[in-house]
Formats: C-alpha cells, structure tokens, sequence
C-alpha cells in the first residue's frame, strides 16, 4: 500500500487515512524461436500466441490468467521477474555455504483491502501451505509514528480482529475515527473533530463529486491543513501522502488519499476485508512468492525471455503488427504473436508506443501527462537486533520521509545468523525513502545530490533522530554490520542522477490521463498500476487489478469462451450508500456535501 511503490507499497498511518515498500532462471540468446533468424517467437498449432512486455506483478499476473485460460505465453522482461515487488541479494554477502543477504527495491506490504492479489496469492502452490503463497502472510503486531526533536513517539498495536460496530452509520463511524485518532495521535480536540469531519465528508461523498471536485482538491487544501498545529500537518497532511505515496501533501489527489483511507477505516472496524489491514511476507519475497510463482507458471507453459528489453511497439493498419526487442546479446529482433499485452512501468511504456501506435488510439498520449517520482528503498543489516517496534515505523519529521520495518523476527522460517550473509548479521532494517529533493541534517545536501555513501549515513543520521531522541538509544553505530542501496540508483552526486523504477504518483487531476486496460487498437492491451482501476494508487493491487481486466477485454475481442477474470473492487458499505445517494442529488444542484462544514 505501496512499491515504491508501491507499490508499489502502502502503510497505513493514524486514522488509516491513507497507505504507505531465490535465484531467477535467465535465458540466453540461443532460447528465441528458431522459426527465422529475427523472430522471437512462432505460432503453436492450436494456440492463440500472447506477448506480455514486462514481468512485474502485472506482467505475471497477466501470464498467469491467460495460460490458465489455454493460451501460449510468453514473456519478455529486461532485468529480473518481479519488478519493483522483487527481492535481490547482496552481491558478495555469502559466507560458509549461506545464501546471500537479502535485499529488495523496498518493503513488501500487503493489507487487508486487497482482494485481486491474494486471490492470486492463493493460486500459486508453496510447499507444505494449503492455500499457497497466500499462507506466507503474517500480519505485524502494532505500528509507530518515530518523532524526533524529543517528542513523545506514538505507538500502537493493531488489533485483528477489529471493534465491528453495530452499524456503519456515519455518525458510528465518526465516533469509531475519534477514539482512533484520540490514541493514536492525540492532537487538539478541536483539530481530531475537524479531521473527523473531513473524513465523514469524503465517506459520504458521491462518485462524481469525488471524480469532479475532489480529484482536483490537493489534500492539504481539504484537510485545511494551512490552519492547524505543525502535528496536524505532519501527521494527517504530510505523513500520509509524502511519506506513504511520494506524493507532496499540496499536490495529492484527495481522491486518491480519500479512496485508499476509506478503504482503510472499513478494514480496520473489520469490514470488507481479506485479512488484517497490514500484511507482509514471512521470507524475503523471491523465497516467498516470486520464484514459486515462476515456477507455477512455467508449469502452465509460460516461457520467459529474461534480458530481453522492448524497444518499439509497431502498428500498421490499425493493429499491432510486431515488437521490436534487443534480446541478451543486444541483437535487434522482432516479436510477433495474435495479440499483446504491453505490462510495463509507465514511464518506460510509453517510450515504447510508435508514433503510429498512439495515433490510432489518442487515449495513449495523455498517459505523457502521467507522473512519477523516487521512492527507493535501503537495507541495514545489523549485527544485534535493535528493540524497535514490532511492524512498520513512520519517521513523520524525517526530512527525506522514511519508513521502515526490522524484518528478521517476521521470517521465523529463516535466521539470520544461520541462513544468509557471513553468520555476523542478525536482522535486516529495511527503509524506503520518500523524499530525494530536500536537505537531509548531516550534510545539507538532497539524497540526489548525495553519494551512495552519504545517502546511507544521511538515511541511518535519520533513523536514529527520530529513534534515539527520548532517552534510549535503540539504535546504535556499533551494530551496524553493512547496507545495500538499490542498484537501480544510479549517478547519484552528479549532475545527472537516475532511477530504473520511479514510482506513479497522484497529483490533483492526473487520475483522468489514466488509460483503460483496452484500448481501440483491438490486439493490444494495457497492464499496470497506472491503468484506470478501482484501487486509485500505483500499488501491486492496482497492477494485479490491471492485468485481470487487460486479460477480459483480450478474451472478449478473440470472442473467447473462458470464464472472465474476477476483478474485485474496493468495499463499499452498504450503509453509507444512501448517504451517497443524497450527495449525488446535493452535487447535481451545486450544493456542498451535508456534512460540509467548510
């Protein structure tokens, strides 16, 4: 609830407002089809050939749903199947026969408001699980908000199951809020109702209100966030939106913040939810889910072109007539196969859409208007395990947004000492960073103005501000055994510095450029998490989302007989619908929202 991403990765903070992060088999040049010396693939007799670009979360699951329908798959991706969701190891890290240490682009996070993803999860066979990777979830213990400057750390545990009202009015759900807010945040009591009333606004709200006016109302204009305490901004206003989604509280969709809290609160009083509100895996996630996952689906027939990066998606006529890719070695190839589904990260896809591509659907070219920013994750390995909070942590006045989770006691499969590195590291801190454009407190300088080195002093300078400012010092300098940054940085202290996987972020008016998973072009489908679903954030949800409505809209242009993809949306309470209704009736006459105090 979040993945960067988010993603790519999200967290739930205070009021649930809103939501925050094995080896791969490659093959070579000599695995492409052997039909002609540029072409990547053949038809097989029988069989409607599917090419899917790219094998991040929307990738898979889009192979996944099409070779359980009978079609032949294949997949092409650059790097390494997973994506921003995927788990690395540290180059070097292993010692006296142990894996290497474990690290990853940013920490996984899987709540209870996802539905679409563990349906996945559940379908992918792990040994000795009856419901698959999905039993590989386990839900931390409780939550914190780390201050610094010698304020007082708010920490909480996180029920399961949760107090389920007697009924979701909104007036039970405001007094549910409150008593949240009350001892979670303790701020003025004035500034907990307006919040509250803020809340109970966006709840009640109807769809084209918040499509109309609350899509293009910055967070921290409807939070009125300008007139209250520096608490209320870092917590309710900043907290959430930087920290979680990398996107600046002044330019946030109240739509996108609004959706996912909703969401949220529902989970947390114990409706509409697959599990607890905050999920994460019990191993490192290739262990736990990627490397399972390719496995299953290469028992389903997928084949994987690994290293192989998709330069241009070609059209004549009207339809999708080949891609051309670079396979291992960097020769040029063309890719053909009955239809495609283009499952890259925005900001890549749409370098990829020949001019003939976008013209015959214009709706590819507002996606150009589609954002992204960093939101990258580092690892600490640390030598002694620092008596932290057992669950996520919120650096709320961190300068570059951090957030992390100590990760060795939630992988009870596997230990540290015993199973990864050199035997002297015990457990792994896991942090994303959301902020590279303002001064950290060691240097000055921004994390993109940093080197690797300093960005990992500056990040640990941070943790331990807002760790070791009430008296204790969980965190200390001896303990630290080593730390990995993504890789997927590059250049950082020069003029120039690069990022292989930015994060989709969600400022006011940008979730109308978002695209549908089907496009006019009628071999050629769109998969990710920045394509048009009910889970309004760049989130695995959203890509596994995606890709079950690219693979419909497939199966309905080949007029196919399968059974359709479920996409499940987001919960909507019963009771709150009326309220809806008569703010749909408010909205068409001009009227504020009843609960619209101002």
């Amino acid at each position: 609830m979040a993945r960067r991403g988010s993603s790519r990765r999200t967290f739930i903070a205070g009021a649930a407002a809103a939501t925050t992060a094995g080896a791969l088999t490659a093959a070579g040049p000599g695995t492409a089809h052997a039909a002609a010396p540029h072409t990547a693939s053949a038809a097989a007799p029988g069989r409607r050939e599917v090419a899917v670009l790219g094998g991040g979360v929307a990738g898979l699951t889009a192979a996944h749903e099409l070779a359980e329908r009978g079609y032949a798959v294949t997949v092409y991706e650059r790097r390494a199947l997973g994506g921003k969701a995927r788990s690395m190891d540290v180059p070097g890290s292993a010692r006296g026969g142990r894996r290497p240490l474990p690290a990853e682009h940013g920490f996984r996070f899987i709540p209870g408001i996802y539905h679409n993803l563990p349906d996945t999860l559940r379908r992918i066979p792990f040994p000795g699980n009856a419901h698959g990777v999905w039993d590989n979830l386990v839900a931390p213990r409780e939550m914190m908000f780390a201050r610094a400057g010698g304020r007082e750390d708010l920490r909480a545990p996180i029920p399961w199951p949760g107090h389920v009202p007697a009924g979701l009015t909104p007036e039970e759900i405001g007094r549910a809020l409150t008593g949240i807010l009350q001892s979670l945040v303790r701020l003025p009591a004035h500034e907990t109702a307006y919040f509250v009333n803020r809340a109970l606004v966006f709840l009640t709200s109807c769809d084209e209100r918040r499509d109309q006016v609350w899509e293009r109302t910055p967070w921290w204009e409807f939070t009125r966030a300008a007139r209250m305490s520096t608490e209320y901004q870092r917590i309710l206003a900043i907290g959430v939106t930087r920290n979680i989604v990398a996107t600046k509280a002044e330019e946030a969709s109240t739509r996108t913040v609004g959706t996912l809290g909703e969401a949220f609160v529902f989970n947390l009083l114990g409706r509409g939810a697959d599990g607890p509100p905050d999920r994460i895996l019990n191993l490192p996630t290739n262990e736990a889910w990627i490397t399972p996952w390719e496995t299953h689906l290469r028992s389903l027939g997928v084949e994987f072109r690994i290293g192989w990066t998709v330069e241009e998606v070609r059209c004549e006529n009207g339809r999708v007539s080949a891609v051309a890719v670079l396979d291992p070695s960097g020769t040029r190839r063309t890719v053909t196969a009955d239809h495609y589904v283009s499952a890259l990260p925005v900001e890549r896809a749409r370098r990829t859409w020949s001019p003939a591509l976008r013209a015959a659907d214009p709706m590819l070219g507002r996606c150009d208007a589609l954002r992204t920013d960093w939101m990258t994750g580092i690892q600490f390995y640390l030598t002694e395990r620092a008596p932290l909070v057992h669950g996520h942590l919120n650096c709320i006045d961190s300068p570059w947004s951090l957030t992390a989770i100590q990760q060795a006691e939630h992988w009870p499969a596997r230990t540290f000492p015993a199973d990864y590195g050199d035997g002297a590291a015990v457990d792994c801190l896991s942090v994303d960073i959301s902020e590279w454009d303002k001064p950290g407190i060691l240097y000055g300088k921004t994390a993109k103005q940093c080197t690797r080195e300093e960005v990992a002093r500056e990040v640990w300078a941070q943790l331990k501000a807002s760790l070791n400012d009430t008296g204790s010092t969980p965190l200390k300098d001896g303990v630290l055994h080593s730390w990995f940054l993504d890789p997927g940085v590059d250049g950082l202290g020069t003029p120039h510095p690069t990022n292989e996987d930015e994060l989709l972020i969600h400022p006011t008016g940008t979730f109308h450029n978002r695209p549908s998973a089907a496009t006019r072009i009628p071999n050629f489908f769109l998969s990710g998490d920045y394509v048009a679903v009910d889970i309004d954030l760049a989130t695995m949800e959203g890509a596994n989302a995606s890709a079950r409505a690219a693979v419909n809209a497939l199966l309905d242009r080949d007029g196919s007989a399968a059974a359709r993809c479920t996409v499940t949306g987001l919960y909507r309470a019963p009771e709150v619908e009326s309220a809806k209704r008569h703010d749909l009736w408010r909205h068409r006459l001009g009227l504020p929202n009843v609960f619209d105090l101002g």
